[in-house]
């Protein structure tokens, strides 16, 4: 397996052009797309339509290639979207591709994906799902080659959140839901999927995790889960990455833990860890590609300081979080290009967020 990234820039949520232009030129084989994770410049909420309109503009581009329907596509093909580039943030898309290779000699990046079954509304945010994702993390570490759990850096989840049409078809049926607010149910839905990653690593043990603790018992965690949730999807979608010795290519990932939304140290040990190196200068031209996720300071102080981030009644957290972040990791790398997701619930511990970083070596 050679596993290859291409990131773009996109100029709205349906601008395809990037990607059309490195199929045009031979750069990037359409038959060995498998995924593309990227920002698109919604709010990140519910309602953040963007994110359904970029997976079409791509899953139609690649259709026209491919010969397939664009609903064939989007089931071969993974779309992880993550609404809001506040701040400096640029919209973009990082294109995956998987080709046969013979090993490199040296743990090279391997990535391994898996999907679960659709889940009903009242499954969502519960252990239902923390038990199929774990299922499907297992599933895509094995399609990946890597076989041990310290080998993956990083697992991005993309799920379900609870819409307006969710809430309603529960309550016809009498079903009971984790919650009836669409953007309140975002953290249970983050957390769900984020302690499924736990329980496929073997972070956490089963017999401590109920329906009741999950977005509460913030002690439980996975320190490489970085989970999203959108009315776009029904199921999970599990990439999993990680250094495999069967993998080939130029490529290694790391990750470190961010203390909080303003830790450029955190930055520089991700990449650090990816090239192999524990301390020391880096080259910013041999990062490729950098996932993080942001998080509001707990009771809103930051280092002994107060901050707006959890009583701005006009601004939503996540959205202050991913513009510090963003702003904070552009200045260490010198790309605005960045996949940053907010929300960190059973993400790393209380107030702090994972972060990871593909490098070329």
């Amino acid at each position: 397996m050679r596993v290859d990234v291409h990131k773009i820039p996109m100029n709205s949520p349906g601008d395809i052009a990037g990607l059309e232009h490195l199929i045009d030129s031979g750069a990037v084989n359409p038959h060995e797309i498998v995924a593309l994770i990227g920002k698109t410049e919604g709010n990140g909420g519910a309602n953040d339509f963007t994110r359904g309109f970029a997976t079409q503009s791509f899953a139609l581009l690649l259709a026209r290639h491919l010969g397939m329907s664009h609903e064939a596509v989007a089931r071969r093909v993974a779309f992880v979207w993550s609404g809001g580039t506040e701040g400096v943030l640029s919209p973009h898309a990082t294109v995956f591709t998987r080709s046969a290779a013979a090993p490199a000699g040296a743990p090279r990046l391997a990535l391994g994906i898996a999907v679960t079954r659709d889940f009903a509304p009242e499954e969502v945010g519960t252990m239902a799902e923390v038990r199929a994702v774990a299922d499907a993390v297992r599933q895509a570490q094995t399609e990946a080659g890597i076989t041990a759990a310290a080998d993956v850096h990083y697992v991005q989840v993309k799920g379900p959140l609870l819409t307006p049409a969710a809430v309603a078809d529960a309550e016809r049926r009498g079903a009971k839901l984790v919650t009836r607010d669409p953007n309140g149910s975002k953290p249970y839905a983050r957390g769900a999927t984020a302690l499924g990653v736990a329980l496929g690593l073997g972070e956490v043990a089963e017999d401590v995790l109920s329906d009741s603790m999950i977005a509460q018992r913030m002690d439980l965690f996975s320190s490489v889960a970085n989970t999203s949730a959108g009315g776009e999807l029904r199921n999970c979608e599990i990439l999993l990455f990680g250094n495999s010795a069967q993998a080939g290519g130029d490529l290694r990932i790391g990750h470190a833990v961010l203390r909080d939304v303003v830790d450029a140290a955190g930055v520089r040990a991700a990449v650090q860890d990816a090239l192999g190196a524990p301390s020391g200068e880096f080259d910013p031209a041999r990062i490729v590609a950098l996932f993080a996720k942001a998080e509001a300071p707990p009771g809103g102080m930051l280092r002994g300081r107060r901050t707006t981030m959890l009583s701005d009644a006009d601004i939503n957290y996540e959205r202050h979080a991913r513009a510090a972040l963003g702003a904070v990791i552009t200045s260490v790398t010198g790309d605005a290009a960045i996949f940053v997701s907010g929300g960190t619930e059973h993400q790393c511990a209380p107030g702090e967020a994972p972060i990871a970083a593909i490098v070329r070596v």
